[in-house]
């Protein structure tokens, strides 16, 4: 308790001096507010790894989206500042070939374009895997236009406090995030790693866009394609077969708890995740990739009503292929916890993320994705004091 207590403190005292000021900041680019308004103290990380105990990583999935709107500078910056390992990535490509940080191609949910009525008639309708989606999507945006866009927070009803700092930040392209990390490892004295998505590459690639190669061109570009590099490549389709050939990088295979990837799908390939996460499927998987990012629940399913089971044994079976597993995705909000650790009957109320994170440790998984970089951290030291 010591020591969730001391961590806690320290996180919430680097938090509370990340606040937004009015423009610019070193690095942030034109028109960009900077996530800090000062020098703050270096990350609360735990200690390196010690002989026979492994320390699992920490990464700021989309940023630190639980206080900040995600993919912009400032949520980068502010996981990274909290101690997050890694800070992750999505990219998707602009109508001038430009790669930019978004979740999704469709950005009706995560910028102010539906206010912009020079845009209005770029609304359209795309099969987005298999999905019929409406909306505006990044390849119809030349990459000046898509800077007019500011970024607005995904989960209002969720996180109405992050909905303060909606209009206060552009969407960032693939160089601006790398060279926030590149700046903020200098800044913080410690290597910030890059955790980057691959996003629809079936989708694109239908379009004639081949944004696996734009990635392959700015990892070789910023000298970050070897195998040194505090990288990590991620996809949710078997494109990474492709990139191991090109890349010095750790690949890592996305796995859904539901569904195929897509580019299984459109080869008319019968198979799905629930045959990839099988020992013969995570074999396979090993042949071209060093970790899997499986949805949380492939590791310790619910039941509808979010009680948990019994863990499967998907820890051990990737480990003993030699694959490491950095699930998804760890949230405070009573929402996204399992039944038996909600702290209420309201869904956005906190409830024991803390103890959610130490379960997964104890299982044995080598990282987590998080949306809360400080929650990762007390819970990471927490389970390191236990063992």
């Amino acid at each position: 308790m010591q020591i969730r207590t001391r961590l806690l403190t320290g996180i919430l005292l680097i938090t509370a001096s990340l606040t937004v000021v009015a423009c610019g900041g070193s690095g942030t680019g034109p028109g960009q507010p900077s996530a800090s308004a000062g020098p703050v103290a270096a990350s609360t990380s735990a200690a390196p790894d010690q002989p026979g105990r492994v320390t699992p990583l920490i990464v700021g999935h989309r940023g630190a989206p639980g206080y900040r709107p995600e993919h912009t500078l400032a949520s980068y910056e502010l996981a990274a500042r909290m101690g997050a390992d890694y800070i992750e990535a999505d990219v998707v490509p602009t109508k001038d070939g430009v790669l930019v940080n978004r979740h999704e191609p469709e950005i009706g949910g995560t910028t102010d374009v539906a206010s912009h009525p020079e845009f209005a008639n770029r609304k359209t309708t795309k099969n987005l895997d298999g999905t019929q989606t409406t909306g505006w999507f990044t390849e119809d945006f030349t990459l000046a236009e898509l800077k007019t866009l500011k970024a607005v927070e995904r989960l209002p009803d969720v996180r109405q406090h992050n909905t303060m700092y909606n209009g206060l930040y552009q969407v960032p392209t693939l160089q601006e995030y790398l060279d926030t990390a590149k700046r903020l490892s200098g800044e913080l004295h410690r290597q910030v790693g890059v955790y980057i998505e691959t996003k629809h590459p079936t989708f694109f690639r239908a379009q004639g866009i081949d944004v696996d190669k734009m990635l392959v061109d700015e990892l070789n570009k910023n000298n970050l394609n070897t195998p040194d590099a505090k990288v990590f490549i991620e996809s949710f389709e078997t494109n990474l077969k492709q990139l191991h050939d090109q890349l010095k990088v750790p690949l890592v295979q996305l796995i859904d708890s539901t569904g195929a990837p897509a580019d299984w799908v459109a080869a008319g390939d019968k198979r799905t995740y629930a045959d990839m996460v099988k020992p013969a499927g995570l074999a396979e998987v090993a042949k071209y990739a060093q970790a899997i990012g499986p949805d949380k629940t492939l590791i310790i399913p619910t039941d509808p009503a979010g009680n948990p089971g019994p863990a499967t044994t998907l820890v051990t079976d990737a480990h003993a292929v030699g694959l490491k597993l950095h699930p998804y995705t760890f949230r405070n909000e009573n929402q996204f916890l399992p039944a038996d650790l909600r702290s209420s009957a309201n869904p956005v109320d906190y409830g024991k993320a803390i103890d959610e994170d130490v379960r997964f440790f104890k299982l044995g998984v080598d990282g987590i994705f998080t949306d809360n970089t400080d929650t990762g951290l007390v819970a990471r030291a927490e389970y390191l004091a236990q063992h």
